[in-house]
């Protein structure tokens, strides 16, 4: 656990506090953090989203038809979830459509890409069965929540529209434009190219490694950077973002798993992904669309630190459900 601490969390950690402190100091201000995050959302990220997925094959998506389809399920339902209980029980404080949809974006899918084999390797091993996991739910979080997600923003944003005298929104305006920015389309192509079959050459890969490379380290200093320029927020909304992603989604994860049978290791893995901190595309797309910015940026920060707790907390009460889990270093 130390070793995941020290190699996946604490650089986290020390890349947010130098964006933070760069704030506060007047080295980069709120609108150079907006420029970074574009870099992220336009560039970078959909680069690391379409390679990471392209490189995975049709039979690794069917190889085990359990895992992915309790992935899409339970991830997807704590992703409405999420966006269901901001809409309503939070409407008469102000949040909007908008604001539900973008905690969903960060609360409601964990930060596979970021730390999906940082997290996973040291604990289970290297092996197929980790990036499997890391791939499945990877395809759930940004070929399909990302868009989903898009969407009810926009939608939103057009309904808040209408209210002030404009026309009536299309629905499928929110959908279209969603799918047309590269976050949401790459790794539907991604998706698409693995489903065909059409193998990806190695010698394509190397192309992307420069700016996708960007991806991490950038959107979590914009992180900083944005959290030093918001009033930190920790009120109720923060911290329900914080149980939801922390301990409704693993926990739904084990219960779905446990009651259809899924393999020890499979299931471990599959529960510390899901406990894995929010999604920081969640806080780009926040960040871009200056939309519920302080409490989503206030509820990631405060995921990121409890993670180190939750981690090992979430192995150990998988391994009182199942026994022994094969290969576990922890």
């Amino acid at each position: 656990m130390l070793h995941i601490i020290l190699y996946a969390i604490v650089p986290i950690l020390v890349v947010m506090a130098a964006g933070y402190i760069s704030g506060k100091k007047g080295v980069f201000s709120a609108k150079d953090g907006k420029a970074f995050n574009k870099v992220v959302l336009d560039f970078a990220l959909p680069a690391a989203l379409f390679v990471s997925i392209v490189d995975a094959d049709r039979k690794m998506l069917v190889s085990d038809l359990k895992l992915s389809i309790i992935s899409l399920v339970v991830i997807m339902f704590v992703f409405m979830l999420v966006y269901w209980i901001y809409k309503y029980c939070f409407r008469k404080d102000g949040v909007t459509q908008a604001d539900a949809a973008v905690m969903a974006l960060i609360n409601g899918s964990p930060t596979i890409g970021f730390l999906g084999f940082a997290v996973l390797e040291p604990i289970f091993g290297t092996n197929a069965y980790v990036a499997l996991v890391v791939a499945i739910v990877g395809i759930v979080v940004n070929a399909v929540g990302i868009p989903v997600g898009l969407s009810l923003m926009n939608a939103g944003n057009d309904a808040e529209l209408a209210k002030k005298g404009g026309t009536k929104p299309n629905p499928w305006k929110p959908v279209l434009h969603a799918l047309a920015q590269p976050v949401a389309w790459a790794p539907i192509l991604a998706v698409v190219w693995v489903i065909i079959g059409i193998p990806w050459p190695a010698w394509a890969s190397p192309s992307f490694d420069l700016i996708k490379g960007a991806n991490a380290s950038m959107a979590v200093f914009a992180a900083g950077i944005t959290l030093s320029s918001v009033k930190v927020t920790v009120n109720w909304q923060a911290i329900l973002g914080v149980i939801l992603k922390l301990i409704v989604m693993p926990a739904m994860l084990l219960i779905v798993g446990l009651i259809f049978k899924m393999s020890p290791d499979n299931l471990a893995m599959l529960v510390v992904a899901g406990a894995l901190p929010p999604a920081f595309s969640g806080i780009i797309i926040a960040d871009q669309n200056d939309t519920y910015v302080a409490t989503g940026t206030s509820s990631l920060a405060i995921s990121v630190v409890l993670f180190m707790a939750f981690c090992p907390l979430w192995i150990w009460i998988t391994k009182l459900c199942v026994g022994n889990i094969p290969g576990v270093a922890i």
